[in-house]
């Protein structure tokens, strides 16, 4: 009885439409000037940063309504929080000199991850399965600018990332009572900020060399996942050799974890962000940049790889 109240829903909404539709395009038709004015010019007709403003908007509902995305971003750095100061949260590690507890150390390292998951993991598989599919061909056969559709999607990204920073900060405050000063906050902003754009670059670089959707999840992996171990995310770097450590410095994921933890333990903003591992961060955006530039294609690589 559902599904046929269902399809008789969906089969009067299709006629519905589809005589709108008849009517509308009947030129000269009252009713047609009125939808058009009811509609309003469109967002081309109204200049570059309205253009940049709707794709910005359909980039963010994209992600939000891709279930893979959504639970990554979102759902499991809460999980992976929880779990981590239930289990470890008891003992005590150092930061920059200061003795805490292991659920402040979490608080930013499990921030970190998700950033890194946000703006390079979820960029990468997207980019690869858009690129192959065909859809960033079609999007650069529209009269949009191609640097407009690429900042349009770094900046969603950015409103993605400060969501779920703020919804672990929270979480972090009220169930594990990790407080940040304001000083801290504003240094943990400008940090993710950078490692955002930062690792954005990375995942347009990195999408460039991967020629299927069906590689893209096996090289996210294999490029994120031994990062979280000797990098100050799940393991804290006193804990590990020097040689690990001297590894993890080479990365940029050992930067972000690190400039976000010292923000955890400082209450201005001055002691709270790190100016070496925001410069190390921008040197990874600006050389992957660089190399995307070079490197990035619209097509499919059966059509068009590396054009």
């Amino acid at each position: 009885m559902f599904l046929l109240i269902k399809y008789l829903t969906r089969l009067w909404r299709e006629r519905h439409h589809g005589t709108d539709g008849e009517i509308s395009v009947k030129p000269g038709s009252g009713r047609s000037r009125a939808r058009r004015a009811a509609v309003g010019p469109s967002a081309a007709s109204r200049g570059p940063v309205a253009v940049l403003a709707h794709q910005v908007r359909y980039d963010i509902r994209a992600s939000l309504r891709n279930p893979r995305a959504r639970f990554f971003t979102f759902f499991f750095p809460l999980f992976l929080l929880v779990v981590f100061t239930g289990v470890f949260g008891h003992g005590t590690t150092t930061i920059d000199g200061d003795h805490v507890r292991l659920s402040r150390f979490y608080v930013p390292g499990i921030l970190a991850m998700s950033i890194v998951v946000a703006s390079y993991a979820n960029l990468v598989i997207s980019i690869a399965t858009l690129r192959e599919s065909g859809v960033l061909k079609r999007r650069r056969a529209t009269p949009v600018a191609p640097g407009l559709l690429i900042v349009s999607q770094a900046l969603a990204t950015v409103v993605i990332v400060a969501v779920m920073t703020t919804l672990l900060l929270v979480v972090g405050k009220v169930a594990y009572g990790v407080g940040m000063a304001p000083g801290a906050i504003a240094a943990i902003a400008c940090t993710a900020f950078v490692g955002t754009l930062a690792f954005a670059c990375l995942g347009y670089a990195v999408s460039g060399l991967i020629g299927s959707p069906e590689a893209a999840q096996p090289v996210v992996q294999a490029t994120t996942l031994p990062l979280w171990f000797f990098s100050g995310v799940f393991i804290p770097t006193t804990n590990l050799s020097g040689t690990l450590r001297t590894v993890g410095k080479l990365f940029p994921v050992e930067h972000l974890a690190a400039s976000l933890q010292l923000a955890s333990v400082h209450t201005s903003f001055t002691g709270a962000i790190s100016v070496s591992d925001l410069l190390a961060l921008a040197a990874w955006g600006v050389a992957a940049g660089a190399f995307a530039a070079w490197r990035f294609s619209w097509l499919p690589s059966v059509q068009g790889a590396g054009a």
